[in-house]
């Protein structure tokens, strides 16, 4: 499914996303090793077990991630032409190895871009949550969309 252009999108339209994930041990290690992340919580299994949580804490920078990437084909994919930020990014629980984390997005705005008379910005309200429906990671997400070709 591709992205939508600017004027498909109204104000508080919610998406759920068809693509769940379940967290393995090797997205964690990756995203850990990849952006050379050194906190013991995500690589040393010792380390976290003594830690508030028992466990290995999986890397928010993957939860993010995923959280934006699972939306990517359902609101801007061959439409987008910048993401132009992230606001209000939270990550209200932890993540651990075996979840099943699932999205869904709610356009919060829509304004027209003052600089590209061919695009507009939407900004997505981005949520992740686990299998026992607890938000995990919560972002804004303004993008720069194309409008439909005259």
């Amino acid at each position: 499914m591709a992205g939508r252009f600017y004027e498909d999108w109204t104000v508080g339209e919610r998406i759920e996303h068809a693509i769940r994930r379940t967290v393995t041990e090797t997205d964690n290690l990756l995203i850990t090793t990849l952006t050379h992340n050194v906190q013991p919580l995500h690589l040393d299994a010792e380390a976290a077990a003594a830690s508030e949580f028992g466990r290995i804490l999986v890397n928010g920078v993957f939860t993010f991630g995923l959280m934006v990437g699972v939306s990517v084909a359902d609101t801007t994919l061959g439409v987008l032409i910048a993401n132009l930020g992230y606001d209000q990014l939270l990550m209200p629980k932890p993540v651990f190895v075996g979840d099943t984390l699932r999205g869904d997005t709610t356009v919060a705005e829509l304004r027209e871009s003052r600089s590209r008379p061919q695009a507009g910005i939407v900004i997505f309200a981005h949520r992740m949550l686990n299998q026992r429906d607890e938000i995990v990671c919560t972002c804004l997400r303004t993008a720069l969309i194309r409008k439909k070709p005259a």
